[in-house]
């Protein structure tokens, strides 16, 4: 008899997002258990809990998921669930807070096939301003993009404080070197504008970012793109499904947060297929993820 596919999916929330839930199940988990209020002192025990109550070739079919809604918090988590394996004892982790891995994934896989496509080069060199960067999809949208090579700055809507330590943490963790920028005026937002090739905004849903306004002076802007997709937009004049785009009121195109949610909704269903059928245990984070979004993203 085929063994079950089980998934135990691990938050330090005080509830299991509905959307992982749904998307596991539906690429074909026989069983999903959500585990809430998980500090990352108990990872090791829960994980060591899944690997021993199974055989050695049947870690391949057991599942660890790491949720929440803190980039940081999850990667420790990640950390301590692959450090917790006994080899043969081994299982699958997946890390993806909030949806943050593979919505960020999908954001800069689509702005790269766009560049690609428009304007024949990459992200490397791009010089990209994101908006929401303190939150979990804007930080590691910066970490993706600044491995990619391009130049990135973090713009703090508050003043400059929060993401000086989104930018410390970027650089202590990845290696990986961000600037900021003060976003909490209008003039701010102008001059982080004007000086982007790509802007990219991840702030919370229904809060318009940039106005028509900010792009005044943005001759170079190639592309602008938003995650959110309830109103009113992120970016004003960009359609919901705009996929790479003339925007209203800029020389640039756009990218809507349908185009990319229907990337990040492949890749999220895509690695979870992969680790079901997986023929030793995986890993995946958001490299593998952007990875995936790069095979994805038309």
């Amino acid at each position: 008899m085929a063994r079950k596919h089980i998934l135990h999916m691990l938050t330090p929330l005080g509830h299991m997002s509905p959307f992982d839930v749904n998307m596991a199940l539906d690429a074909g988990f026989d069983a999903v258990l959500p585990y809430v209020g998980v500090s990352p002192g108990e990872v090791t025990g829960l994980v060591q809990d899944a690997i021993f109550s199974r055989p050695p070739d049947a870690g391949v079919d057991t599942g660890i998921f790491i949720a929440g809604k803190d980039v940081s918090l999850a990667l420790d988590m990640f950390d301590a669930a692959r450090k917790a394996m006994v080899p043969p004892f081994k299982v699958s982790v997946f890390a993806d807070p909030a949806g943050s891995f593979t919505t960020a994934a999908a954001m800069v896989a689509k702005v790269e096939k766009a560049l690609q496509a428009k304007f024949d080069r990459g992200l490397n060199d791009s010089r990209i301003a994101i908006f929401g960067a303190t939150g979990v999809v804007g930080f590691c949208t910066a970490v993706i993009a600044a491995k990619e090579g391009a130049h990135v700055t973090l713009v703090g809507h508050d003043g400059v404080e929060r993401v000086k330590k989104v930018a410390a943490e970027i650089e202590s963790r990845f290696e990986a070197s961000v600037d900021i920028a003060d976003g909490s005026t209008e003039a701010g937002n102008k001059r982080a504008v004007a000086a982007s090739e790509i802007v990219l905004t991840a702030a919370k849903a229904g809060v318009q970012v940039i106005s028509k306004a900010q792009f005044e002076n943005a001759g170079d802007l190639l592309i602008a793109a938003d995650v959110n997709a309830v109103p009113p937009a992120g970016i004003e004049g960009l359609t919901v499904n705009a996929n790479a785009e003339p925007l209203e009121a800029t020389k640039a195109v756009g990218i809507g947060p349908l185009a990319i949610g229907n990337v990040k909704y492949k890749v999220e269903f895509g690695l979870f297929k992969k680790m079901i059928e997986a023929e030793k245990a995986v890993t995946f984070d958001f490299q593998d993820a952007f990875a995936l979004a790069r095979e994805i993203a038309k």
